[in-house]
This record gives structure tokens, sequence and C-alpha cells, in this order.
């Protein structure tokens, strides 16, 4: 039974603000966490057995999860951090180092377990990844997917033969150097003798250092091409853009949560709107109890997480508001994600309360 590895650890410096208080995996789309969407797609292909490295504010994946019962898997959890002058500090081992961790510690990964980053949605036939990595009898599998020769500096590049056994490896390379377009998606698999190569207890990453490493050795080493979506959460202007495309409903299996109440307005409980003194365009989500004054205009794609209240005359476009955010009235909030901290655009500008200069208005809904 092929078991799974979700990558966790991460502090998500590049989607800052979002991370502040939240690790990257916990960052919310139509209110549910990213990392719950993988587990769930893991559960659909009967993968039972999850490991999660965590660090950076953990027990925040872990009081959501749990055991794993809800979703009908088994989830435990490494924790990577160190002690600093009495105080418990999270460090992070690398995405290797957290692997070969685990594997000292209970030698866990005694099957094929496919290796999941916490920040993307996918849709990946699983089952046919797992069959094609053991017909070529790899010890380690990459699934890639072709980018723009532009974007190559943002992902691990991967170089093979004609067959799809690797040769090169190449970790964020200028668009003029990258040897293909290639790319890594961090979507993995590995056999257990695969993690003999990481060293024991030293930060040590897999796509860096562990695969250079095999590239060199001439190691049974595949990438595979397949077609899937890949959402990746890399940066806040991926996340705005990954909200727009579900709420537009072009995302599958990324449905809707509450009643619609009209064509693309849905709504969760105890909402407070008077629908003839608002105007509200599809596609919005309004979460619940959520207070709409009269005047107000939400134009979608539109979320609004629950106990948010927009005052009178404000005005929404194309925005997420997380929990418990309040719009001031009269207030214009256009392509924007909010909270009660923080107000970021879609290019990762970010703004917070008492910034001079700032037209943006708006506050804590709960106080």
């Amino acid at each position: 039974m092929t078991k799974a590895m979700i990558l966790a650890a991460g502090q998500g410096t590049r989607v800052r603000p979002l991370t502040k208080q939240l690790p990257k995996p916990m960052i919310p789309i139509l209110g549910k966490p990213v990392l719950e969407y993988i587990i769930e797609h893991l559960a659909r292909y009967g993968v039972r057995d999850i490991m999660i490295n965590v660090a950076h504010c953990h027990w925040k994946i872990e009081n959501y999860f749990g055991n794993g019962h809800r979703w009908n898997v088994n989830i435990g959890y490494s924790f990577e951090g160190v002690r600093e002058h009495g105080e418990i500090i999270p460090k992070p081992m690398g995405s290797a180092g957290g692997m070969r961790r685990i594997q000292d510690h209970s030698g866990f990964f005694d099957d094929t377990t496919i290796v999941l980053c916490g920040d993307a949605i996918i849709d990946l036939d699983i089952q046919a990844a797992v069959f094609e990595h053991k017909t070529k009898k790899a010890v380690a599998s990459v699934v890639g997917l072709d980018v723009p020769r532009d974007q190559v500096n943002n992902y691990g590049i991967v170089v093979s033969d004609n067959d799809g056994r690797i040769t090169r490896f190449q970790e964020k390379p200028k668009p003029e150097d990258a040897l293909s377009t290639l790319a890594s998606t961090g979507i993995y698999l590995f056999e257990p003798h695969a993690l003999e190569l990481v060293p024991k207890n030293q930060v040590f990453d897999i796509g860096s250092e562990l695969f250079p490493l095999m590239a060199n050795q001439g190691l049974p080493f595949y990438v595979q091409k397949r077609h899937f979506n890949w959402i990746d959460i890399g940066r806040v202007t991926d996340y705005w853009a990954v909200c727009m495309r579900v709420l537009r409903g072009e995302v599958a299996q990324m449905d809707m949560p509450g009643t619609e109440i009209r064509p693309g307005v849905w709504v969760g409980l105890n909402t407070k709107v008077d629908w003839d003194k608002v105007k509200v365009t599809g596609p919005v989500y309004i979460g619940s109890g959520v207070s709409v004054e009269d005047g107000a205009t939400i134009e979608g794609p539109a979320w609004l997480g629950h106990g948010c209240v927009v005052r009178k005359n404000a005005r929404l476009t194309r925005s997420i508001l997380f929990d418990y955010t309040r719009l001031s009235e009269g207030a214009v909030f256009e392509d924007l994600i909010a909270s009660p901290q923080y107000v970021v655009d879609r290019h990762g500008r970010t703004t917070y309360p008492g910034d001079e200069g700032s037209t943006l208005r708006w506050g804590d809904a709960r106080a």
C-alpha cells in the first residue's frame, strides 16, 4: 500500500503576510485549508497512512487535522525544531532531511511513498503515477509539467533522456541557462532505499541536493510527464489568481459551500442582507454570520469569510475577505485580499492599519 509524506514545515515567506500567523498549508480556499484538499485527494486513491512534517505554527495543522479519522486516513506528525535559550524554536530540516528523520525514528517508509508539497492543489492520477514508477523499477520519480521559459527560475528544472531517465536537475535556473522547460511539480515517488542517500541529522533538500546526487550517481531516476491540474500557491499573486479561478468554477472537485439563493450567489447560515437594497453580482460566496448593509455593492468573483461586515455604500470587487473583516462605510476594495490585520493587493503589496497615505478603511468585525 502506497504511503504519503506531505511537506508542511516551511515558513511560506513568499506568501507573507498570509503566513504571518498561519502555516502555508493552512491558507484557506473556499474556507478550507489547501492541505485539506490534498488529504482528500490522497484518500480518494486509497492512500491511508500519511506523515506530515511540521514546524512554523505547527499546532494549527495538528489541531485541525488530528489523527485524520474525519478523512478516513491515519495522520502522523514530525515536528522539526530546536531548543534555544530554553525556548523551542521551529527549525525545518529540509524536505529530504525531514523524511530521513522520520525514517530513522521508526522505518515508516517501508513501501513506495508519494511525496507532496503542502501548498499546491492537484488532481493527479496517483494510481497511474505509482504504476509507471514501479514498471520502470525507479528508485525515485519526479512528476513534471512544461512551463513557459520565462518562468523556469521559479522551479526545479528536469533534464532527461528519451526514456525519461533524469540526467540533470537544475534548481531555479535563469531562463538563458535552463536546459529544458520541464518543471518539477514537487510531487515525487520514492522507494525506501532512496533515503539512505540522505545524511542523518542534517538539513538536506530534495530538489537542490538529493536529486542532483541521484542524477550524478546514474541511479534509476525518472521524470513522468503527466497532464493534470497543478495549482501552486507560491506567491500572493498566485493565491489571488487561484481564488478567482475557483470562484468562477474553473477547478474540478472544488465546489461552492452554502446555499445558492440566486444564480452565482451562495450564502452560509445566519447572514444579514436586504437583497433589495444591495447590489450583488456573482460568483460570490457570503459566509455565515456576515452582514452586508444597505447600499453596498459586491462584484464577483468574491469570497466573504464568516463574521465579515460590509458597511453602508462600501464596494467590494474581485476580492477576498478573510473571517471577521469589516469594510468601513463607503470603502472601495478592488483586487484585494483583506484580513482584520492587513490588506494585500494582487501584486503582493501590503497595507497595515494606520499606514499613512493609504485610502483603505477597514478593521476587525469582532471589535
